[in-house]
């Protein structure tokens, strides 16, 4: 354990204060340093706690002195003040490492490129149901330091990024999900999947054989990457293909099995709240979570069939004129958009863009050349989608603005399409966060 020297948390939104809110409720000396503008809410919990903060800006010569460095998973490795901290061999860790040795709670923990927060809202709300004193955190919610802080749950649902796997060293997930990878993030891994991978790879550290590994059998990276890594925990694959296993979940005809504690779990695929491709694997990392965690059959299928999804995850919004439209702009990569893709049978008007991470587009042109009728791009800089569709799609329209963007949509399709918001991009360009972009899809919507 450190000593009570100051702590010094880097980044001053939700999981910064959050940090910095458990180390002084601990006992320690707290500086948080933001290189830009704190919010109001933030200041205020800082001023409230009395903790020492600046803000545009950082203070190099004292953060150097920080004997611990708690850092938000947003701040890149490859800023200026982190290098420096790295030079000093400054020891530099995510919100969810520290808070990590501050409970004795169970952790539930999910990652994955697609599906994260879903899968940790369904399962959150399968405890929730069963009577279980269960916290959610992570990349979804409060801060989980803020929640170690101020609560004292046996149980936590986290969704963990690789940007915050990256900081975590001695923590261990109990029961530890791995849904998928594809490349995302790039611009953040040297432009190299297969640091990216290693980084998701990280949710199975310290795991000992009383553990568990939930991991999607069908997602070839995850395949191929256990065959070079030895894991204590136990296994249990998931697929939509029928499986010999003990343990685990499959598909067989319209059945969804689990098998786990040497009992079988069955329910139909039509009884499943979240519908899709994708939201079948969610529910079944959800439901082999919960037996694991013993959670009754009934209990189980009861929240498998009643839990309602995220917004700006395939959101239906309005039907105008026989024309449907869906919020997805949470799809800030190209796997999640597939899944939209896939998901919907309607001729489709894309809206598109953002910022680029690296985006690898050939999964998703097969689809686009089916289902696509025209793109509406939206973002400052177009010209990867211009390059990478022109030739599959004849009707590529550029916009800034999204009421621009939905007008012109509504305008190119026809009744009977579904106008999708699908960006594959992040937000940034344009927006604060894929929640913005997603309320601003919604309220134009509403103005047709």
């Amino acid at each position: 354990m450190i000593s009570k020297n100051e702590i010094t948390v880097l980044g001053g939104g939700e999981s910064g204060v959050g940090a910095a809110v458990l180390a002084k409720k601990k006992g320690y000396k707290v500086f948080l340093s933001d290189n830009n503008e704190i919010q109001e809410k933030y200041r205020s919990v800082l001023t409230h706690f009395e903790i020492d903060f600046e803000e545009n800006g950082h203070n190099l010569s004292r953060l150097l002195t920080a004997e611990l460095v708690v850092k938000s998973p947003g701040i890149p490795d490859h800023v200026q003040v982190i290098r420096s901290l790295k030079e000093k061999s400054i020891p530099i860790i995510s919100e969810i490492e520290f808070a990590g040795r501050f409970t004795d709670a169970k952790m539930i923990c999910i990652t994955g490129s697609n599906g994260k927060t879903t899968t940790t809202l369904l399962t959150y709300h399968i405890l929730k149901n069963a009577g279980l004193n269960v916290g959610l955190a992570g990349n979804v919610g409060k801060s989980f330091a803020w929640q170690v802080a101020e609560n004292d749950f046996d149980i936590y649902v986290l969704e963990i990024s690789s940007f915050q796997l990256d900081g975590m060293y001695d923590f261990k997930a109990d029961i530890a999900m791995l849904l998928n990878i594809t490349p995302d993030h790039l611009d953040r891994y040297d432009n190299s999947f297969q640091k990216y991978v290693d980084s998701k790879f990280r949710i199975l550290q310290n795991q000992t054989n009383s553990d568990a590994l939930i991991f999607c059998n069908d997602d070839p990276v995850i395949t191929e990457e256990l065959k070079k890594r030895s894991t204590a925990a136990k296994l249990y694959p998931f697929s939509l293909n029928e499986l010999e296993l003990v343990e685990g979940a499959y598909i067989k005809g319209n059945q969804l099995i689990i098998k786990s504690n040497k009992t079988q779990f069955n329910m139909t695929l039509e009884q499943l709240a979240l519908q899709g491709k994708h939201n079948i694997y969610n529910s079944m990392a959800s439901g082999v979570a919960a037996r694991i965690a013993d959670i009754r059959n009934e209990s189980v299928k009861q929240s498998l069939s009643d839990f309602h999804n995220i917004p700006h995850r395939l959101e239906y919004v309005a039907n105008v004129h026989g024309i449907q439209f869906l919020n997805d702009s949470k799809a800030t990569n190209v796997n999640s958009t597939w899944y939209a893709l896939e998901y919907i049978d309607k001729p489709i008007v894309w809206i598109a863009g953002g910022i680029d991470k690296g985006n690898d587009y050939s999964s998703i042109k097969p689809l686009v050349k089916e289902k696509i009728r025209a793109i509406v791009c939206l973002g400052v800089d177009t010209k990867n989608l211009h390059e990478e569709f022109g030739d599959l799609v004849d009707n590529i329209v550029d916009t800034t603005s999204m009421d621009i963007a939905v007008v012109t949509a509504y305008h190119i399709a026809n009744k009977g399409d579904s106008v999708l918001l699908s960006p594959s991009c992040a937000s940034f360009d344009l927006f604060d966060n894929y929640e913005e972009r997603g309320n601003k899809f919604k309220e134009a919507v509403n103005a047709l």
